[in-house]
């Protein structure tokens, strides 16, 4: 499957005139940073290209009427779209009213002993090792502080000094993530739960905050949130957070995605349950590790399928125009659509419980797509947990 549907892939790009070096993907509000080989300034750059869901090699899918999203307890993979209409449990707006209440704080990097701060040179990105393509050199970046926004969401449910389950969110602040859990929670088709929205370091990709903290293939960030962020959270707000790895959500978009797969994966002993959009399931990886060669590639490469089974919950979603290719690396592992089926396509050989949804008419991180489908992706993530258990004191 992987040597031909890439192949595939190259061939719908050629014809789409895809094959050139588009702009970093970048965290949302964040600036994206040039490639060294990108066009010049204002030069018009094609989409990526198109990709249908029934392409040989992708997991067979069941194509839903349009404006329809998979129920809450199906596992698989479902194509919707190609039009989309906020759920009306996201709210009106992303500014919409929570019934709970919403804090924020600030964390400095020079109190953190895990990460102190790097930064990329802007208008830099890295070369190829001309010996292996899969590696990108990277000289250009330092030392550099940064200042991290902490939003965290308390259902009114919440009864102060008892054991609360929690979402952990990457990229934040997520006024809809906050609004999604609000409505569900009161609709009773989750649990109350506290919501943990952690702002990156800034930057994006190899050399940056942002790429060391979401693309490394470990459990370091894991262990950031584990030591430096939730026992603020408990101590600032008077809240009792689960050490019941079941009880525990991730999620993210982007490489923020690939973080909550990792986080889950590799420290299994504190996630269980993963929400992922357009995950950058890809080599992006810094600094290069023999022992995961293709960065976050290898998770359906190499680690899912020759691992045993692992006690993860996953609901996923790619859009048919995602990211191809976005940089100088030419290593056959830069494709974000052929990336997400291939996680789908591993998940279901080892057994995985997991949701799977192709969005037509639809880029990378669409928030229309998000608008439509979060609050069945939360349900789905919840679904085998008791909505109304006793939170312990």
């Amino acid at each position: 499957m992987n040597k031909k549907l890439f192949m595939l892939a190259i061939a719908v790009a050629v014809m789409a005139g895809a094959i050139v070096a588009p702009a970093q993907n970048a965290a949302p509000g964040q600036q994206p940073a040039p490639a060294t080989q990108a066009p010049p300034a204002g030069a018009n750059r094609p989409p990526p290209p198109t990709r249908d869901p029934q392409t040989p090699g992708f997991v067979k899918a069941k194509t839903l009427p349009d404006g329809e999203v998979p129920p809450a307890d199906a596992y698989g993979n479902f194509v919707i779209g190609p039009t989309y209409k906020r759920a009306p449990e996201a709210g009106s707006s992303d500014l919409a009213v929570v019934e709970g209440a919403v804090h924020e704080f600030k964390m400095e990097s020079t109190d953190s002993k895990i990460y102190p701060g790097i930064r990329r040179e802007q208008g830099t990105f890295g070369t190829p090792d001309p010996k292996n393509p899969a590696k990108l050199d990277v000289t250009t970046s330092a030392s550099a502080p940064y200042t991290r926004r902490v939003v965290v969401y308390i259902p009114k449910q919440y009864v102060p000094g008892t054991i609360t389950p929690f979402i952990v969110g990457a990229d934040g602040p997520d006024p809809l993530l906050f609004k999604a859990v609000d409505g569900l929670v009161a609709q009773k088709r989750i649990p109350p739960m506290v919501v943990i929205s952690i702002g990156n370091g800034s930057g994006d990709a190899q050399g940056s905050q942002r790429g060391l903290e979401y693309d490394t293939m470990s459990g370091k960030y894991a262990e950031f949130v584990e030591t430096e962020v939730l026992p603020l959270v408990e101590k600032q707000y008077n809240v009792k957070l689960t050490r019941d790895p079941n009880a525990r959500v991730t999620t993210g978009c982007s490489s923020g995605a690939a973080a909550a797969m990792a986080m889950a994966w590799y420290r299994n002993d504190l996630y269980h349950r993963v929400l992922s959009y357009s995950g950058t399931f890809v080599n992006q990886q810094w600094p290069h590790n023999p022992a995961t060669p293709g960065g976050a590639w290898e998770f359906h490469r190499t680690l899912i399928p020759k691992s045993p089974v692992k006690p993860i919950r996953i609901w996923m979603h790619v859009g048919d125009r995602d990211l191809f290719n976005p940089n100088v690396m030419r290593d056959d592992m830069h494709d974000w659509v052929v990336a997400n089926e291939r996680m789908a396509n591993v998940l279901a050989d080892k057994g995985y419980k997991y949701q799977f949804v192709f969005a037509r008419d639809s880029g990378h991180c669409d928030r229309n797509v998000k608008w439509q489908t979060l609050p069945n992706a939360l349900e789905f993530v919840w679904k085998d947990y008791p909505v109304d258990t006793k939170l312990k004191r």
